[in-house]
Protein backbone atom coordinates (compact mmCIF):
# COMPACT_ATOMS: atom_id res chain seq x y z
CA UNK A 1 0.00 0.00 0.00
CA UNK A 2 2.66 2.48 0.71
CA UNK A 3 4.14 1.50 -2.85
CA UNK A 4 1.13 2.59 -4.12
CA UNK A 5 0.82 5.83 -2.32
CA UNK A 6 4.00 7.29 -2.60
CA UNK A 7 3.85 6.55 -6.81
CA UNK A 8 0.59 8.34 -6.90
CA UNK A 9 2.30 10.84 -4.81
CA UNK A 10 4.76 11.66 -7.50
CA UNK A 11 2.50 11.31 -9.87
CA UNK A 12 0.57 14.16 -8.20
CA UNK A 13 3.25 16.27 -8.06
CA UNK A 14 4.30 16.04 -11.72
CA UNK A 15 0.48 17.16 -12.64
CA UNK A 16 0.21 20.32 -10.33
CA UNK A 17 3.37 21.96 -8.69
CA UNK A 18 1.61 23.11 -5.38
CA UNK A 19 2.12 19.44 -3.98
CA UNK A 20 4.80 19.35 -1.15
CA UNK A 21 6.05 16.39 0.59
CA UNK A 22 6.94 16.64 4.09
CA UNK A 23 8.30 13.63 5.82
CA UNK A 24 9.07 12.63 9.76
CA UNK A 25 12.30 11.21 8.71
CA UNK A 26 10.78 7.73 7.27
CA UNK A 27 10.43 6.45 3.66
CA UNK A 28 13.43 8.12 2.11
CA UNK A 29 14.35 5.37 -0.63
CA UNK A 30 10.13 4.88 -0.72
CA UNK A 31 10.26 8.71 -2.63
CA UNK A 32 13.33 8.23 -4.39
CA UNK A 33 11.46 9.05 -7.27
CA UNK A 34 9.35 12.09 -6.01
CA UNK A 35 12.72 13.71 -4.66
CA UNK A 36 14.72 13.18 -7.84
CA UNK A 37 12.07 14.96 -10.03
CA UNK A 38 11.15 17.17 -7.18
CA UNK A 39 14.05 17.97 -5.14
CA UNK A 40 12.73 21.38 -3.87
CA UNK A 41 9.22 20.17 -2.92
CA UNK A 42 10.16 17.48 -0.53
CA UNK A 43 11.50 18.79 3.33
CA UNK A 44 12.56 15.18 5.39
CA UNK A 45 11.60 17.29 9.27
CA UNK A 46 13.11 14.45 10.92
CA UNK A 47 11.71 13.27 14.32
CA UNK A 48 9.73 16.16 14.64
CA UNK A 49 5.95 15.42 13.96
CA UNK A 50 4.67 18.80 15.76
CA UNK A 51 6.71 20.93 13.98
CA UNK A 52 6.45 18.87 10.63
CA UNK A 53 2.67 19.55 10.98
CA UNK A 54 2.77 23.12 11.45
CA UNK A 55 4.99 23.51 8.53
CA UNK A 56 2.71 21.86 6.44
CA UNK A 57 -0.11 24.12 7.92
CA UNK A 58 2.24 27.48 6.77
CA UNK A 59 2.17 26.06 3.24
CA UNK A 60 -0.65 25.36 3.13
CA UNK A 61 -2.19 28.85 4.67
CA UNK A 62 0.33 30.20 1.59
CA UNK A 63 -1.56 28.22 -1.00
CA UNK A 64 0.14 24.79 -1.70
CA UNK A 65 -0.91 21.39 -1.01
CA UNK A 66 1.05 19.85 1.57
CA UNK A 67 1.33 16.31 2.54
CA UNK A 68 2.77 15.31 5.93
CA UNK A 69 3.89 11.36 6.03
CA UNK A 70 4.98 9.26 8.91
CA UNK A 71 4.03 5.87 10.77
CA UNK A 72 0.66 6.29 12.06
CA UNK A 73 0.49 7.25 16.09
CA UNK A 74 3.42 9.52 15.02
CA UNK A 75 1.64 11.80 12.83
CA UNK A 76 -1.64 11.76 14.91
CA UNK A 77 -1.64 11.11 18.55
CA UNK A 78 1.97 12.95 19.03
CA UNK A 79 0.36 16.07 17.11
CA UNK A 80 -2.99 16.04 18.13
CA UNK A 81 -2.81 19.61 19.52
CA UNK A 82 -1.28 20.87 16.27
CA UNK A 83 -3.66 19.18 14.08
CA UNK A 84 -6.32 20.50 16.33
CA UNK A 85 -5.32 23.86 16.50
CA UNK A 86 -2.98 24.45 13.26
CA UNK A 87 -5.12 22.18 10.57
CA UNK A 88 -9.01 22.08 11.37
CA UNK A 89 -9.04 25.43 13.19
CA UNK A 90 -8.12 26.62 10.25
CA UNK A 91 -9.63 24.13 8.10
CA UNK A 92 -6.61 24.18 5.96
CA UNK A 93 -6.21 21.63 3.10
CA UNK A 94 -3.33 19.12 4.71
CA UNK A 95 -3.02 15.91 3.55
CA UNK A 96 -1.95 13.74 7.18
CA UNK A 97 -0.99 10.34 6.20
CA UNK A 98 -0.27 7.53 8.90
CA UNK A 99 1.38 4.39 7.37
CA UNK A 100 1.54 1.43 9.70
CA UNK A 101 -2.29 2.21 10.94
CA UNK A 102 -3.48 -0.59 13.27
CA UNK A 103 -1.52 -3.49 14.03
CA UNK A 104 0.23 -3.38 11.03
CA UNK A 105 3.62 -3.06 13.28
CA UNK A 106 2.29 -4.94 15.67
CA UNK A 107 5.87 -6.55 16.32
CA UNK A 108 7.27 -3.40 17.08
CA UNK A 109 4.76 -3.12 20.19
CA UNK A 110 2.37 -0.88 21.29
CA UNK A 111 4.11 2.68 20.67
CA UNK A 112 3.98 1.60 17.38
CA UNK A 113 0.61 0.41 17.34
CA UNK A 114 -2.58 2.63 16.36
CA UNK A 115 -5.74 1.54 17.31
CA UNK A 116 -6.95 5.05 18.94
CA UNK A 117 -6.01 7.22 15.82
CA UNK A 118 -9.71 7.43 14.30
CA UNK A 119 -11.44 8.03 17.71
CA UNK A 120 -9.27 10.97 18.40
CA UNK A 121 -9.50 12.65 14.74
CA UNK A 122 -12.75 12.00 13.75
CA UNK A 123 -13.97 13.74 16.84
CA UNK A 124 -11.88 17.19 15.07
CA UNK A 125 -14.52 19.77 13.56
CA UNK A 126 -13.25 20.13 9.41
CA UNK A 127 -11.21 16.80 9.73
CA UNK A 128 -11.76 14.18 6.88
CA UNK A 129 -11.12 10.48 8.22
CA UNK A 130 -10.26 8.19 5.43
CA UNK A 131 -9.11 4.09 5.57
CA UNK A 132 -8.01 2.84 2.24
CA UNK A 133 -8.75 -1.07 1.97
CA UNK A 134 -6.07 -2.16 -0.68
CA UNK A 135 -3.34 -0.33 -2.67
CA UNK A 136 -6.04 0.66 -5.36
CA UNK A 137 -7.74 2.75 -2.80
CA UNK A 138 -4.81 4.36 -0.95
CA UNK A 139 -4.04 5.83 -4.44
CA UNK A 140 -7.32 7.51 -5.36
CA UNK A 141 -8.19 8.10 -1.60
CA UNK A 142 -4.79 10.25 -1.98
CA UNK A 143 -6.05 11.75 -5.53
CA UNK A 144 -9.18 12.54 -4.06
CA UNK A 145 -7.90 14.53 -0.78
CA UNK A 146 -5.70 16.37 -3.24
CA UNK A 147 -8.44 17.07 -5.63
CA UNK A 148 -11.12 18.86 -2.72
CA UNK A 149 -10.48 22.45 -3.77
CA UNK A 150 -12.83 23.54 -0.96
CA UNK A 151 -11.99 20.97 1.74
CA UNK A 152 -9.73 21.27 4.85
CA UNK A 153 -7.58 18.63 6.31
CA UNK A 154 -8.14 14.45 5.16
CA UNK A 155 -5.94 12.19 7.43
CA UNK A 156 -5.58 8.75 5.27
CA UNK A 157 -5.06 5.85 7.36
CA UNK A 158 -3.09 3.55 5.48
CA UNK A 159 -1.45 -0.16 5.93
CA UNK A 160 2.13 -0.62 5.17
CA UNK A 161 2.65 -3.52 3.14
CA UNK A 162 1.69 -6.79 1.29
CA UNK A 163 -1.72 -6.03 1.60
CA UNK A 164 -3.84 -7.90 -0.96
CA UNK A 165 -5.72 -6.08 -3.95
CA UNK A 166 -9.26 -6.39 -3.58
CA UNK A 167 -10.99 -4.56 -6.61
CA UNK A 168 -10.00 -6.58 -9.83
CA UNK A 169 -9.90 -2.84 -11.13
CA UNK A 170 -9.82 0.65 -9.97
CA UNK A 171 -13.17 1.18 -8.45
CA UNK A 172 -15.38 4.36 -8.36
CA UNK A 173 -13.49 6.04 -5.40
CA UNK A 174 -15.76 9.28 -4.02
CA UNK A 175 -14.43 9.91 -0.46
CA UNK A 176 -18.13 9.87 1.46
CA UNK A 177 -19.63 6.70 -0.80
CA UNK A 178 -19.12 3.48 0.13
CA UNK A 179 -18.31 0.66 -2.42
CA UNK A 180 -20.08 -2.67 -2.34
CA UNK A 181 -17.89 -5.45 -3.35
CA UNK A 182 -20.23 -8.17 -2.91
CA UNK A 183 -24.37 -7.62 -2.80
CA UNK A 184 -26.07 -9.87 -0.23
CA UNK A 185 -29.62 -10.44 0.82
CA UNK A 186 -29.47 -10.83 5.06
CA UNK A 187 -26.89 -8.81 6.73
CA UNK A 188 -24.25 -6.04 5.67
CA UNK A 189 -20.59 -6.24 6.78
CA UNK A 190 -18.84 -3.06 6.76
CA UNK A 191 -15.43 -3.08 6.57
CA UNK A 192 -12.89 -0.28 7.11
CA UNK A 193 -9.84 -0.38 5.70
CA UNK A 194 -6.92 -3.48 5.37
CA UNK A 195 -9.07 -5.56 7.62
CA UNK A 196 -11.88 -5.66 4.38
CA UNK A 197 -10.00 -9.17 3.26
CA UNK A 198 -11.31 -10.53 6.55
CA UNK A 199 -14.56 -9.33 5.88
CA UNK A 200 -14.47 -10.93 2.59
CA UNK A 201 -13.60 -14.32 3.78
CA UNK A 202 -16.05 -13.86 6.52
CA UNK A 203 -18.93 -13.81 4.28
CA UNK A 204 -17.82 -16.85 2.47
CA UNK A 205 -18.44 -18.47 6.26
CA UNK A 206 -21.52 -17.20 6.45
CA UNK A 207 -22.50 -18.41 3.05
CA UNK A 208 -21.87 -21.88 4.31
CA UNK A 209 -23.97 -21.51 7.04
CA UNK A 210 -27.07 -20.10 4.62
CA UNK A 211 -26.37 -16.31 5.38
CA UNK A 212 -26.32 -14.01 2.32
CA UNK A 213 -23.81 -11.39 2.96
CA UNK A 214 -23.43 -7.92 1.42
CA UNK A 215 -19.41 -6.80 2.56
CA UNK A 216 -18.71 -3.08 1.41
CA UNK A 217 -15.80 -0.80 1.65
CA UNK A 218 -16.53 1.73 4.24
CA UNK A 219 -13.48 3.73 3.96
CA UNK A 220 -14.40 7.48 4.80
CA UNK A 221 -15.48 7.30 8.44
CA UNK A 222 -16.28 10.72 8.27
CA UNK A 223 -18.12 12.16 6.87
CA UNK A 224 -20.72 9.28 6.64
CA UNK A 225 -22.46 7.63 3.75
CA UNK A 226 -25.37 8.38 5.69
CA UNK A 227 -27.16 7.41 2.12
CA UNK A 228 -26.19 3.72 2.14
CA UNK A 229 -26.24 3.54 5.81
CA UNK A 230 -30.54 4.87 5.48
CA UNK A 231 -30.84 2.07 2.92
CA UNK A 232 -28.81 -0.70 4.54
CA UNK A 233 -30.40 -0.19 8.22
CA UNK A 234 -34.16 -0.69 6.09
CA UNK A 235 -33.07 -3.85 4.33
CA UNK A 236 -30.64 -6.17 6.54
CA UNK A 237 -31.26 -8.12 9.57
CA UNK A 238 -27.96 -7.20 11.01
CA UNK A 239 -24.95 -4.12 9.99
CA UNK A 240 -21.91 -4.99 10.96
CA UNK A 241 -18.90 -2.96 11.58
CA UNK A 242 -15.44 -4.37 11.17
CA UNK A 243 -11.98 -2.77 12.03
CA UNK A 244 -8.74 -2.68 12.93
CA UNK A 245 -9.09 -0.23 15.54
CA UNK A 246 -10.87 -0.45 19.00
CA UNK A 247 -14.48 -0.48 19.66
CA UNK A 248 -14.05 3.31 20.93
CA UNK A 249 -14.68 6.33 18.66
CA UNK A 250 -14.16 4.15 15.23
CA UNK A 251 -16.43 2.89 12.59
CA UNK A 252 -18.77 1.06 14.98
CA UNK A 253 -19.28 3.83 17.60
CA UNK A 254 -19.82 6.55 14.67
CA UNK A 255 -22.51 3.55 13.08
CA UNK A 256 -24.05 3.70 16.64
CA UNK A 257 -24.13 7.55 17.03
CA UNK A 258 -25.71 7.81 13.53
CA UNK A 259 -28.36 4.89 14.34
CA UNK A 260 -29.27 6.45 17.75
CA UNK A 261 -30.71 9.54 16.13
CA UNK A 262 -33.16 7.85 14.05
CA UNK A 263 -36.10 5.49 14.84
CA UNK A 264 -38.05 2.94 13.33
CA UNK A 265 -34.15 0.94 12.02
CA UNK A 266 -34.56 -2.56 11.37
CA UNK A 267 -31.37 -3.92 11.31
CA UNK A 268 -29.24 -4.74 14.39
CA UNK A 269 -25.72 -3.59 15.04
CA UNK A 270 -23.07 -5.26 15.47
CA UNK A 271 -19.57 -4.41 16.04
CA UNK A 272 -16.13 -5.81 15.70
CA UNK A 273 -13.31 -4.19 16.98
CA UNK A 274 -10.65 -4.45 19.14
CA UNK A 275 -10.55 -4.56 22.96
CA UNK A 276 -10.07 -1.48 25.33
CA UNK A 277 -6.57 -2.70 26.25
CA UNK A 278 -3.24 -2.14 25.46
CA UNK A 279 -1.33 -5.02 23.90
CA UNK A 280 2.27 -5.59 25.47
CA UNK A 281 3.09 -8.84 23.61
CA UNK A 282 4.57 -8.91 20.55
CA UNK A 283 3.67 -10.64 17.06
CA UNK A 284 3.02 -10.49 13.81
CA UNK A 285 -0.18 -8.48 12.20
CA UNK A 286 -1.77 -11.50 11.28
CA UNK A 287 -1.17 -12.87 15.04
CA UNK A 288 -2.16 -9.76 16.85
CA UNK A 289 -5.44 -9.59 14.90
CA UNK A 290 -5.85 -13.17 16.13
CA UNK A 291 -5.59 -11.89 20.02
CA UNK A 292 -8.29 -9.30 19.41
CA UNK A 293 -10.59 -10.95 17.59
CA UNK A 294 -10.27 -9.45 14.07
CA UNK A 295 -10.38 -12.77 12.18
CA UNK A 296 -12.98 -13.84 9.84
CA UNK A 297 -14.27 -17.01 11.68
CA UNK A 298 -14.54 -13.96 14.81
CA UNK A 299 -16.65 -11.99 12.96
CA UNK A 300 -18.98 -14.41 11.25
CA UNK A 301 -19.64 -15.86 15.07
CA UNK A 302 -20.36 -12.68 15.88
CA UNK A 303 -22.78 -12.14 12.55
CA UNK A 304 -24.32 -14.98 13.42
CA UNK A 305 -25.27 -14.66 16.71
CA UNK A 306 -26.78 -11.79 16.16
CA UNK A 307 -28.88 -13.37 13.79
CA UNK A 308 -29.92 -15.58 16.37
CA UNK A 309 -28.34 -18.39 14.35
Amino acid sequence: MRNAFAAELARAADADPRVVMLSGDIGNRLFDAYKAAHPDRFFNCGVAEANMVTVAAGLAAEGLRPVAYTIAPFVTLRVLEQIRVDLCCHDLPVVVAGVGAGLSYASLGPTHHSMEDVACLRALPNMTVVCPADPAEARLALRAALAREAGGPVYLRLGKKGEPAVHASAPDFRIGRALVLKPGRDAALLAAGTILPEALAAAELLAARGVSTEVVSFHTLKPLDEDYLAAAFARFSVVAAMEEHGLIGGLGAALAEWACERDGLKARLCRIGARDEFLHECGDQAWARGRFGLTAAAAAGKILARLGR
